[in-house]
């Protein structure tokens, strides 16, 4: 049977409020989360992302409240990400609404996270948030942390590896090169990716026209996420779901 393929709008959350930028500056005001939220699940989000890209930068834990009114509000599955530092902070994301959470700065601070979390909660719950961009790694793709402010010198393609082997059920692969730029999802990156991942992939950064999406998918997404395409009316939810649906792909209508 094959599955079908994910969309996934992306609330990238910063002082209560969703933002948008390109490559993660210059942010702009896009709305408010849980009102989002709850247009998005009526459009047939077939999951949504909350990201508080702000909480790292700011050493500071997710914004509970905020969570807790979003998952009111839809009914699909919900990933949490954004300073997530222990097994407890997962616990209580997952009892105020979160079904999935998305770890990146700390786990890469403190890999052993991965385990942990893996280990209490099961994969299923847990996704590796990569920032990735062009860098000068045996890949060619480096791993950047505090919401891309950060560089690692750290391989892309070695740490997912090392996560899948820890225990993480998900990657989102973010390129920092592309984020919101709508110039098209990072091909090379997610060829690159999938060919050495063994859970799914979600792809992220750069979704402008539809084309975009047919073509991460054929370099083997399973899952598009994508931010400002959505908030600000370029594409809706069911419009890229037809066209994907018209190209041969498996989606829910």
């Amino acid at each position: 049977m094959t599955l079908a393929k994910r969309i996934i709008p992306c609330l990238d959350v910063a002082g209560g409020r969703v933002v948008k930028g390109v490559n993660f500056v210059n942010l702009v005001d896009a709305g408010d989360p849980v009102e989002l939220a709850k247009r998005y699940g009526e459009e047939g989000a077939d999951e949504l992302t909350f990201l508080d890209i702000s909480a790292s930068v700011e050493e500071r834990k997710t914004t509970i409240e905020i969570v807790r009114q979003t998952a009111e509000q839809v009914f699909i599955p919900l990933t949490v990400g954004g300073g997530i530092r222990s097994t407890d902070d997962v616990n209580n994301l997952l009892r105020n609404g979160a079904d999935k959470v998305s770890i990146n700065t700390a786990a890469i601070a403190r890999p052993e996270l991965i385990n942990e979390i893996a280990d209490r909660f099961g994969n299923q719950v847990l996704v590796l948030s990569v920032d990735a961009r062009r860098g000068r790694t045996p890949s060619g793709f480096e791993v950047t942390t505090h919401g891309g402010r950060q560089g690692t010198e750290i391989d892309a393609l070695a740490w997912v590896e090392a996560a899948i082997t820890r225990g993480v059920g998900e990657i989102l692969l973010n390129s920092m090169d592309a984020d919101g730029t709508r110039a098209g999802y990072d091909i090379e990156m997610i060829a690159a990716v999938r060919a050495i991942s063994s859970v799914p992939i979600i792809a992220s950064g750069g979704a402008g026209a539809m084309n975009d999406f047919a073509l991460a998918l054929n370099a083997g997404a399973d899952a598009l996420l994508a931010a400002s395409v959505f908030h600000f009316g370029v594409h809706k939810i069911g419009e890229v779901k037809r066209y994907l649906a018209a190209e041969g792909y498996p989606v829910r209508q």
